[in-house]
């Protein structure tokens, strides 16, 4: 074994050992990033390249800071994206709320799809939509000028329509015509403040988490916004936590004009996400 993949072995344990959640993904990752190879080329390290800088990345990585904040890089889907602190770094949960909101508007009969992405952060959702559907027009909103600083850095030479601004106010010129609405909106309660993991907690925007004692004040105001913006047919989609499955659908209620609400898991079986169309007239 060479010089770096022992070291490899024992940043995990340590990282282990701090309660990260996948010491050794993690330590794999840092180990490729400060050698600047690829995590399958670890072994072609020499012992005389090996860096010292990476017990400094396993040091922070080991008192929580989030992976994504030391490398500067967050994966999503076919997107490496750029992330640190002030956005919202994504999570591999919303890769299945994307790819359900992807099928369904290539399942549509809409030759340029219209799309609209409420509380962006980074991106990621308006550009793999922009991407994996390529005739569709992409729009996305996101209020916080830190956030922001990083999405713009993303959709830069992309074809994803950037706004700043409230998400419950945004983009009136489109009311009415928008084929589908998503959002990864804040949904975490307050009162569960302390079970947040460290990462997220501590480092990822806190209005980007939390959202009310029940943490469905922003969903509730997202489920008005998108029945504006939508056509009649047109289709939300809104992620919310996996404790959340049995009360999100039920915001989207015929009585506020909408249909075929429903609940779906993500790929761990765990509730994730909720979509509703919009009623025809």
């Amino acid at each position: 074994m060479n010089l770096l993949l022992a070291e490899v072995a024992q940043a995990t344990q340590r990282l282990a050992a701090a309660g990260v959640p996948s010491p050794r993904n993690d330590a794999e990752e840092l180990a490729a990033y400060v050698h600047d190879v690829k995590r399958g080329e670890l072994h072609t390290v020499p012992d005389a390249d090996f860096d010292a800088r990476y017990w400094e990345a396993i040091a922070r990585r080991e008192a929580r800071e989030p992976l994504q904040h030391i490398t500067g890089r967050a994966y999503f889907r076919y997107l490496e994206l750029q992330v640190g602190p002030g956005v919202f770094v994504p999570r591999p949960e919303t890769e299945s709320v994307v790819g359900w909101a992807i099928d369904a508007v290539r399942a549509m009969d809409v030759v340029e799809p219209l799309v609209v992405d409420l509380c962006t952060g980074s991106g990621a959702i308006a550009l793999a939509l922009a991407q994996e559907v390529p005739r569709s027009t992409v729009h996305a909103v996101e209020l916080s000028e830190d956030a922001l600083a990083w999405t713009r850095r993303n959709v830069e030479g992309s074809r994803v329509h950037l706004h700043q601004g409230d998400a419950f106010a945004a983009l009136p010129e489109l009311d009415g015509q928008v084929d589908l609405v998503i959002s990864n909106p804040p949904y975490i309660p307050l009162t569960e403040w302390e079970y947040v993991a460290p990462e997220a907690r501590d480092h990822d925007p806190e209005m980007a988490l939390f959202s009310g004692e029940d943490g469905l004040d922003t969903i509730r105001r997202i489920e008005r916004t998108a029945h504006r913006l939508l056509r009649p047919g047109g289709v939300v989609v809104v992620e919310h936590a996996d404790t959340q499955g049995g009360q999100v659908p039920w915001l989207f209620t015929e009585e506020r004009g909408w249909a075929d609400a429903a609940d779906h898991p993500d790929l761990n079986k765990r509730p994730r996400f909720a979509t509703a169309r919009k009623a025809l007239p």
